[in-house]
């Protein structure tokens, strides 16, 4: 076997019908033999430890439990075993019931695809039935809190009993209770302070805005006309007054202006340099008189 530099090249092929000498020879994890290229594989050379890392897994019909069957050992060991130690009957009905959905007359069988969650009553439901009034949901559970407040101040309200002898337990408790009351009326009284406050504070600042806005003054200063000397509650009125008495009508309180009529058309003009220029312009001529 080999050569003579190299005599321990190759090696002989363990199938017996073989006996080949392969310089790069192929050694089996199972039966750790040394084989040529043809019998490398398991069925080739018929190792007898083909199934050493192989898993299998038996389901127990007592306990429906998976029982993995160990390669090197009697499957009989094994399975006595397992009875002995981790078979429980109890939990085979709880492992091949199939979950179904809750709502009545519903027979459908939950999966992970049809599935789904209440967010009121936190209850798996099947798709046709997931909404609160086709499975006649309660509704969310109310959270018990485990110190009433409200109970707490109606214990407080009824009055001391009579008898005077009292344990230290109990005054202890009295005390704690009338210094929280005192503490509950403190943030009472300074919230309602602030909201007084607040509503103080809102309210001047309508009435800042009403005023600006030309709404009635709420301070009582009278407006007057400087016109006719007319008297007036808000500035917005003495505008109107003014728009509608002094400048529509024409009851100007100004000087008597003079006004020049064209003699021909009769139209008016406060400047006697457009009256010339109209007559040149529309009447072909010049103007004789003037009103």
């Amino acid at each position: 076997m080999g050569t003579p530099e190299f005599p321990d090249l190759g090696k002989h092929c363990a199938v017996s019908d073989c006996k080949l000498i392969d310089f790069l020879p192929f050694t089996c994890d199972r039966c750790n033999q040394v084989y040529c290229l043809e019998h490398r594989s398991y069925i080739k050379h018929e190792c007898t430890k083909a199934d050493k890392q192989d898993v299998t897994v038996v389901i127990c019909p007592l306990c429906a439990k998976g029982v993995r069957l160990i390669p090197d050992q009697d499957p009989n060991i094994t399975w006595e075993n397992h009875v002995n130690t981790d078979c429980d009957p109890s939990n085979y009905e709880k492992a091949t019931k199939k979950k179904k959905c809750p709502a009545p007359g519903c027979k459908e069988i939950l999966v992970f695809s049809n599935t789904i969650k209440c967010r009121d009553c936190t209850v798996d439901h099947c798709l046709k039935h997931r909404f609160g009034p086709d499975h006649r949901c309660p509704g969310p559970k109310k959270s018990e809190s485990s110190f009433s407040f409200m109970s707490l101040m109606n214990r407080n309200r009824k009055p001391e009993s009579k008898t005077n002898s009292s344990s230290i337990s109990s005054s202890s408790s009295s005390k704690w209770t009338t210094s929280f009351l005192n503490a509950a009326s403190n943030i009472r009284a300074s919230a309602e302070a602030g909201i007084s406050k607040l509503s103080g504070e809102i309210n001047q600042a309508w009435g800042t805005s009403s005023d600006v806005g030309g709404k009635s003054n709420s301070s009582g200063q009278v407006e007057q006309c400087p016109q006719c000397g007319a008297e007036f509650s808000s500035v917005t009125s003495l505008v109107d007054h003014v728009q509608k008495v002094h400048e529509r009508s024409g009851n100007r309180s100004a000087a008597n202006v003079t006004i020049d009529a064209c003699p021909k058309c009769s139209k008016g003009f406060r400047d006697p340099v457009s009256l010339v220029e109209h007559v040149e312009r529309d009447h072909g001529g010049t103007s004789s008189s003037r009103a």
